[in-house]
């Protein structure tokens, strides 16, 4: 076989490689277009599913009552209005019902994430008799639902004493109900409103840093106390900033315990489950579906506080969410 024949050959198969290499970077170009298409197709499709409730309060707040019966209506009203934000602000005496929610959630969070934290860090750390029973009942805080020993806690704050003390001096309990005591008291044992939640939370993040540091730390004569607080407390600044951020949006949001120990306070998701009565009685509205669009104007002016707290820490809670224990 000559040369120039050869050469042909070398030149076909040459090309015909080449062939299939483009076919197969097309067909794997193709692949990956399709598949970020049915991922952004889930991804809406969930971001939908979650947002659907909150896009139709906010739609519905906007709304007149003619809208809101409208059937050509959907999401964007016709007439939009702010007459039920102004009503909703009034009702719920929003300026001094925000800033005593602000500051409460406030005084919780911190309190929540000071005692979590001291408490993740001896689980983490120490070993004693018992410890794995213990942080075996801290995990059922949160899986058990609390509803569970909603009546043990009411009685025992409606009727509170002290191992005893009160009862031996004044021949009864105190009433610590419609007072902040009961949230506080719970907070300061480290069995308040997710609590269990926030001590795994800081459990699994000091398990993650290299006992080294407690280490050298023990050697130069440091205590345990000096250690948690110079070396590791520092070092935890990413499950501080998630406990921070959890802390503060649950027990600003809370209705639970909130009803069950503060039934008359002031507290802002308070106001709003009793909004939609306050309304009918003050305007007398004996529409129901007129009375829930002031309630979801209510709601919408109660988020509000939490959107700009998002907007203003999103970078550093994604950081302190992807650096902590939460999924370890």
């Amino acid at each position: 076989m000559n040369t120039p024949c050869i050469a042909r050959i070398q030149v076909s198969r040459n090309n015909t490689e080449k062939t299939k290499m483009q076919r197969l970077k097309t067909r794997r170009t193709i692949g990956k277009v399709l598949t970020s298409i049915f991922i952004a197709i889930i991804m809406i499709g969930l971001s939908y599913v979650i947002l659907s409730p909150l896009i139709g309060i906010v739609s519905n707040s906007f709304m007149t009552i003619n809208d809101y019966y409208n059937p050509v209506v959907y999401l964007i009203p016709i007439h939009p209005t702010m007459d039920n934000f102004t009503t909703a602000w009034e009702q719920l005496s929003c300026p001094a019902s925000i800033l005593y929610t602000l500051v409460y959630s406030a005084v919780i969070m911190l309190i929540q994430t000071f005692i979590c934290s001291f408490v993740g860090y001896g689980f983490a750390r120490f070993k004693f008799p018992g410890c794995n029973v213990l942080f075996a009942l801290v995990i059922l805080t949160f899986v058990v639902p609390v509803q569970t020993f909603m009546v043990p806690l009411y009685m025992q704050f409606r009727d509170f004493d002290f191992l005893g003390i009160f009862h031996l001096f004044t021949g009864g309990g105190i009433d610590l109900l419609n007072t902040p005591v009961p949230i506080i008291l719970l907070s300061l044992t480290g069995s308040g409103l997710r609590s269990g939640l926030f001590i795994y939370i800081f459990r699994q993040f000091f398990r993650g840093l290299p006992q080294e540091i407690e280490s050298a730390a023990f050697i130069d004569g440091a205590g345990p106390l000096y250690t948690f607080f110079v070396i590791m407390l520092p070092n935890a600044g990413s499950a501080i900033i998630t406990v921070l951020l959890f802390s503060f949006v649950w027990q600003y949001n809370d209705v639970f315990y909130a009803s069950l120990f503060m039934n008359s306070s002031n507290l802002l998701p308070l106001q709003i489950s009793t909004l939609s009565s306050k309304v009918s009685d003050v305007l007398s509205i004996k529409d129901p579906n007129q009375a829930a669009l002031y309630v979801h104007a209510g709601i919408t002016l109660t988020i509000i506080p939490l959107i700009v707290i998002y907007l203003c820490l999103q970078r550093h809670f994604m950081e302190s969410v992807d650096r902590s224990g939460i999924v370890g």
